[in-house]
């Protein structure tokens, strides 16, 4: 049942060996001319860390979630299910799917996978395809889409599209195969790996203690004449002094003469980088979305922005799993359908953090005791 091939395959029960994604070859993902992009985003995660815990934590704050069948009687199935299901090579459970699959959607703008049918017909496992390798285009109708395989300009046949999962983000008309949330940092880390690396050379220029030693013949006393071999004396005994001092020998340096050490570079100023940084690093969490307190940045700010912060943080989540309850339902909902359920499945998802438990209470509190002082105001009119 090879995806990407005109050719039926015969059913494998592996999950590598039955993706029909993994059995396409090389592919590529969006418009030629965004192939590098997503190449560059990739290596923005891994050269500014401050991106990479962003994405790591928007994946672990979306939080976990629940499948409920329709049907109690396929509840315990459908539980076992999302918890064995396996992922890739190395990975099981819909958890794990949902974190790997919310991970390339929001570094690509776009995640596909691919359920792995089983040869009795089952699902086996969850393929996650990786995006760069893929180039996907609008189809006949707006509606559709083509897969096509690298350097190649005819679309492949879907033997199962059925199996297909494919998720955009924020899609628009000039790019339907989503966008990414790095999109306009690239320029800016450019700018802050290159503080980075001046704060490195700088550090090495001063931290890295290099001298400059200065003989100054007098001519009075007829030094100049020998200034060479006393020039070349004091460099043989400075260099012997240094040489001994890294293995913990300490030797004095004693000259006759006017000889004059300095340090290279003590003069000059560090330009101050703390500013700029910070105005670079603000832009880039402002894009991701995330409060700098989660992130160790003691930048100041009142508990009432903190609050502010949170909530916003809360509506960019929210978003997230939007987006992943259709993912989930449609794996969910295929199961179920394969054990011979025709109900749906509902997705409930936990509460974001435990400061959202307490204010559910409390609204809860309000709530009853608003309603309890108008039924006692009821029943003191009816008395009167």
């Amino acid at each position: 049942m090879a995806l990407f091939s005109n050719k039926k395959a015969a059913p494998r029960p592996e999950l590598g060996a039955g993706s029909a994604l993994r059995e396409t070859g090389t592919f590529r993902i969006s418009p030629a001319s965004e192939i590098g992009e997503r190449e560059l985003y990739r290596a923005l995660r891994m050269n500014v860390p401050v991106v990479d815990a962003c994405i790591s934590k928007i994946i672990r704050l979306v939080g976990g979630f629940r499948a409920v069948a329709g049907d109690e009687r396929f509840q315990p199935s459908l539980d076992a299910f999302t918890r064995e299901v396996k992922v890739g090579a190395s990975g099981a459970g819909l958890q794990t799917f949902c974190d790997c699959y919310l991970d390339s959607l929001l570094t690509y703008g776009c995640a596909l996978a691919e359920t792995v049918r089983s040869p009795d017909g089952g699902i086996s496992g969850l393929y996650i395809a990786p995006v760069s390798k893929m180039e996907i285009k609008e189809g006949p109708t707006p509606m559709s889409r083509r897969y096509y395989p690298e350097h190649s300009p005819k679309p492949i046949k879907l033997n199962h599209p059925e199996n297909i999962i494919f998720t955009a983000l924020s899609p628009t008309a000039d790019s339907p195969c989503g966008v990414s949330v790095l999109r306009g940092l690239p320029s800016l880390s450019a700018i802050l790996l290159r503080i980075y690396e001046c704060i490195g050379q700088n550090f090495d220029r001063v931290g890295n203690v290099r001298y400059a030693v200065t003989y100054k013949p007098s001519s009075e006393s007829g030094d100049a004449a020998f200034a060479r071999e006393r020039a070349m004396q004091i460099a043989k005994e400075w260099s012997s002094g240094m040489s001994a001092l890294k293995n913990g020998e300490v030797r004095d340096f004693v000259a006759v003469g006017d000889v004059g050490i300095k340090v290279i570079g003590a003069d000059s100023q560090i330009i101050d980088t703390e500013v700029p940084v910070r105005q670079i690093l603000e832009q880039l969490i402002a894009k991701l979305g995330i409060p700098p307190f989660l992130l160790g940045l003691s930048w100041s700010t009142s508990e009432r922005m903190s609050a502010q912060q949170t909530d916003i943080l809360t509506s960019e989540l929210e978003y997230y799993r939007r987006l992943l309850t259709p993912v989930i339902s449609k794996i969910c909902t295929d199961y179920l359908r394969l054990q011979g359920s025709a109900d749906g499945v509902a997705v409930e998802w936990d509460n974001i953090d435990l400061q959202d438990e307490a204010e559910l209470s409390l609204a809860r509190l309000r709530n009853a005791q608003a309603r309890a002082l108008e039924i006692s105001n009821e029943q003191k009119g009816m008395n009167s």
